[in-house]
C-alpha cells in the first residue's frame, strides 16, 4: 500500500463507506492531511490510530518515557528544541538506542545503520522482532572525513596511517562503518593514532577537530562549514526514526512529527547543507507487519 491513502483506499482498509471516511476526517477523528484540495491519509499514522483505538481487555503496559535515544544529528536536535516537543534525548549511538528501545526505556530511536541492501530495517527486525515499531525516514545525510584546518595530505581513508583521529564510541554506527573502511584499505586501529577521549556526538567530534585535538574524524558534512573544517565526502546514509507505534500519537511525538513537515524544517535542512529530505516521512517498516 502507498504511504498516503486516498479516501477510497482508507474506506477499503476500514471497511466503511467513502462518506463515512469523509465524516471522520471532517470531525478531526482520524489523521489526515489536505494537499491541493484533496484529502490524504498517512498510512503509518492510520495504523497507529487503529492500534490506539481498540477496545476490550488489554494487557497493561507501563508508559513509555518521552525519550528519544540513538544517534545524534544536529538537524533533528534543532527540530526537537524548535518544535517544543518536550522529548528528552539520550544520544549514545544507534546500537545503544536500539537496546533502549527494546527495553522500553525510550519511545523512539534515531538510526543510520548501513546494511547490505539498505539501512536500519534488518537490524531493527533482528532487535525488535515483530514488535509494533514504525520506521520513518527523516533524511539522507552526507558523511565523510572531516579535517582540522591545518591538515594537509589526506584525500581518503588510505591516507590515515599515523594520523591523530577523533573516534566515536563503540555503540555508534559511524564507528562500525569507520572500522570497516579502515579494514577495506588494509589498515587497523593500530595503524592510526586514535584520540583517547571518544566523541559521544557528531558535534563533539567536530569540536575536537576545530580545537586541534585531532586531525581527522569520520563525521557529518553538515558540520564542516560551521566549525571551519575541510570535508571529503565518502558516504551517503539514510537517517531514520524508529518509534513505538503506541507512542506515535502522544503529544510530544506528534509535535515533533508535525514540525518535521514544516517549511521551517526544510529551510534549516537547506541551510545546514549535507541533507536531502526529499524522502522525509517515507515508512520503511510499519509495525508488526514489517
Amino acid at each position: 500500500m502507498p504511504e498516503y491513502l486516498t479516501t477510497r483506499e482508507l474506506a477499503d482498509l476500514l471497511r466503511i463507506g467513502e462518506r463515512k471516511a469523509y465524516d471522520l476526517a471532517s470531525s478531526g477523528e482520524i489523521p489526515h492531511v489536505r494537499a491541493m484540495g484533496k484529502l490524504l491519509f498517512p498510512r503509518a499514522e492510520i495504523l497507529a490510530w487503529l492500534n490506539a483505538s481498540h477496545a476490550g481487555p488489554q494487557v497493561a503496559e507501563p508508559p513509555l518515557p518521552p525519550i528519544l535515544a540513538g544517534s545524534h544529528d544536529p538537524l533533528l536536535d534543532w527540530a526537537l528544541r524548535e518544535s517544543g516537543s518536550g522529548l528528552a534525548t539520550y544520544y549514545d549511538g544507534s546500537f545503544d538506542g536500539l537496546d533502549r528501545l527494546k527495553a522500553r526505556t525510550a519511545q523512539a530511536v534515531a538510526l543510520h545503520i548501513r546494511e547490505d541492501d539498505g539501512f536500519n530495517v534488518e537490524t531493527l527486525a533482528e532487535t525488535m522482532g515483530e514488535a509494533p515499531v514504525v520506521l520513518i525516514e527523516i533524511a539522507r545525510r552526507s558523511r565523510g572525513l572531516l579535517l582540522s584546518p591545518e591538515v594537509k595530505g589526506v584525500a581518503g581513508f588510505g591516507d590515515l596511517r599515523g594520523r591523530k583521529v577523533a573516534m566515536r564510541q563503540d555503540s555508534a554506527a559511524s564507528q562500525h562503518l569507520f572500522c570497516a573502511e579502515l579494514s577495506a584499505y588494509g589498515l587497523t586501529l593500530g595503524d592510526i593514532d586514535p584520540l583517547e577521549n571518544r566523541a559521544r556526538t557528531e558535534e563533539d567530534l567536530a569540536v575536537l577537530l576545530q580545537t586541534g585535538k585531532a586531525e581527522v574524524g569520520f563525521g557529518l558534512g553538515a558540520l564542516a562549514a560551521s566549525h571551519g573544517l575541510s570535508y571529503i565526502p565518502t558516504h551517503e546514509e539514510r537517517f531514520d526514526l524508529a518509534i513505538w507505534r503506541r507512542a506515535a500519537f502522544d503529544p510530544p511525538m506528534q509535535r515533533l512529527i508535525q514540525f518535521l513537515r514544516s517549511p521551517a524544517f526544510a529551510a534549516r535542512a537547506a541551510e545546514l547543507d549535507g541533507y536531502d529530505i526529499s524522502g522525509l516521512g517515507t515508512v520503511h517498516r510499519n509495525g508488526a507487519s514489517g
